[in-house]
């Protein structure tokens, strides 16, 4: 049993999540003003653009108010009992009113952490669906998650999408009828599979049919919605970020441990690390190409992200899911949602987090609800010396860049994910190796890599790597707003930093947004 499992004694609370909502990338690109998006490239409009949130009109009238019954003296034992009953139910909602289902689900959330010793075999490992198909399902139906239903049944002949969980159904409705224009039959989704309200998600957990789902709502429900995934032994697809706190890196650390012990796959949308202008371009330089790494530049800079305004009768809950990219909580600020890509890359480079950061950054142009700061700019440090730095930015009108530049004592390697590909030079300029990019074949790639290892049953399990990728874009971003030095011991060790709400209500109130300021902001 491994020692992440072992020392999980109790429980935090694991509160409920939403769907994305939204439209297609192409509607949701319109909706943007040209000055906006002209000198962004298409990598950067697909991240900054194609994630969409809450629609206008939401269907909140059946969503009832979200509690968790589980002190944090709940030993994890007995709420993981109380998850694997839930299980056995074809119709998780039977006999219980919303409110209790929605309580008594915390129990399955939590399941997720106690896996390894209290599962017993996995029901659906060897995939069982009818005519050999592969059921996938898809939590949160906005541009991501729309779009990476579309790259899985792209990639993929044998999978069938099969049901579907957003906030909004009449959001999921319109992503089920654009996905059913192309692949026909292999959207066999009635509206009886689709699921609304905030306890959708649970719905399509609960369904014996669904051997994967993919997560693609935005970030800060993710951790809660892969352990409540692992709890019902679904193989997963969870986008990027995977956590925008210290919290939520805890529960994937032990979901990850849970999923090997049970035979679950979980990849990531981390699609760099299956993109060839990546991978070839690292593996030159394991092989020596560069000379031993001294250190390593890696910029996310952008033109900016949307804001959406406040529309007419829209609670304070529904307003910040709504407009999501704004609030720490949601989406962890750029340097998660947007700049993890750049911070995934050094991690890969690097083999490992860092020991500390140091960072700074600016707001001085967001809307006054806005949480989110303008640039962040952080120097990781590791054990030996060496220092890799990050820099991202939403400004509009300025020079945009996306490249990862990897120094070495030979030579220096620039690894991009567009057309221009990467280049591999030597200490006089003079061009050793290069390749060609293609992001949208990535886009692909990961979910052909994700099947193929279910149908192979040899289950890839890559959380942990994302989780750490994920913690340290977190570190670098407290860092920053604190204006002091982060340590990676102290963001696994001690930082008790849990930004999810304890109680949600859809027609209530949400996390009053702060501005977080050095000097005042403390590290948590």
């Amino acid at each position: 049993m491994p020692a992440s499992v072992r020392g999980a004694a109790t429980v935090e609370e694991l509160v409920r999540s939403c769907g994305g909502g939204g439209g297609d990338c192409a509607r949701l690109i319109r909706r943007i003003p040209a000055k906006t998006t002209r000198n962004i490239p298409q990598h950067a409009i697909l991240e900054d653009l194609m994630e969409t949130s809450i629609p206008p009109r939401q269907t909140a009238r059946s969503c009832g108010i979200v509690e968790s019954p589980i002190s944090s003296g709940f030993k994890a034992e007995t709420i993981f009992r109380q998850g694997t009953q839930m299980l056995e139910h074809n119709d998780a909602t039977t006999g219980n009113s919303r409110r209790n289902f929605l309580a008594s689900s915390v129990a399955l959330g939590a399941a997720g952490i106690v896996a390894p010793y209290a599962f017993g075999a996995l029901g659906r490992a060897a995939i069982q669906s009818k005519n050999g198909f592969i059921n996938i399902a898809l939590i949160g139906c906005g541009g991501r998650g729309s779009g990476a239903a579309n790259d899985t049944l792209t990639g993929n002949p044998g999978v069938r999408l099969v049901a579907m969980a957003d906030i909004n159904t009449e959001a999921a409705k319109s992503a089920r009828d654009e996905l059913k224009k192309k692949f026909e039959d292999r959207v066999s989704i009635a509206d009886t599979d689709i699921y609304g309200g905030l306890d959708g998600y649970l719905k399509v957990l609960a369904r014996a049919d669904v051997d994967l789902v993919i997560l693609a709502t935005s970030p800060g429900f993710r951790p809660h919605h892969i352990a409540a995934a692992v709890a019902a032994k679904k193989h997963v697809f969870a986008e990027k970020p995977v956590c925008v706190d210290t919290a939520g890196y805890h529960m994937c650390c032990a979901a990850h441990d849970a999923a090997l012990a049970q035979g679950t796959a979980i990849a990531t949308g981390t699609q760099y690390r299956r993109q060839e202008s990546f991978v070839d371009a690292i593996a030159k330089i394991r092989e020596g190409m560069i000379g031993d790494v001294v250190g390593m530049t890696a910029r996310y800079c952008s033109n900016g992200i949307w804001y959406r305004d406040r529309k007419p009768g829209m609670s304070d809950l529904e307003y910040q899911i709504y407009n999501w990219m704004h609030f720490i909580w949601l989406s962890g600020d750029q340097i998660s949602e947007q700049a993890v890509h750049n911070v995934d890359c050094i991690h890969w480079v690097m083999g490992g987090p860092p020991i500390r950061a140091f960072a700074s950054g600016s707001r001085w142009k967001r809307p006054a609800d806005s949480e989110m700061w303008d640039s962040f700019s952080v120097d990781y440090e590791w054990a030996d010396g060496r220092i890799c730095s990050l820099q991202c930015r939403h400004w509009e009108g300025a020079s945009t860049d996306f490249a990862n530049v990897v120094y070495g004592s030979k030579g220096t390697a620039t690894i991009r994910a567009f057309s221009e590909g990467s280049v591999i030079r030597d200490r006089a300029g003079k061009e050793l190796w290069r390749t060609k990019g293609d992001i949208g074949a990535a886009y692909v790639a990961e979910h052909k890599a994700l099947v193929a290892s279910i149908a192979e049953n040899k289950p890839v399990v890559e959380l942990r790597q994302t989780a750490e990728a994920s913690l340290m874009a977190v570190m670098g971003r407290e860092a920053a707003y604190s204006g002091t030095v982060a340590t990676w011991e102290f963001m696994t060790t001690e930082s008790k930093l849990d930004l999810f709400p304890k109680n949600m209500d859809l027609q209530g109130s949400a996390p009053t947004p702060f501005i977080r300021r050095p000097g005042e902001y403390q590290l948590s």
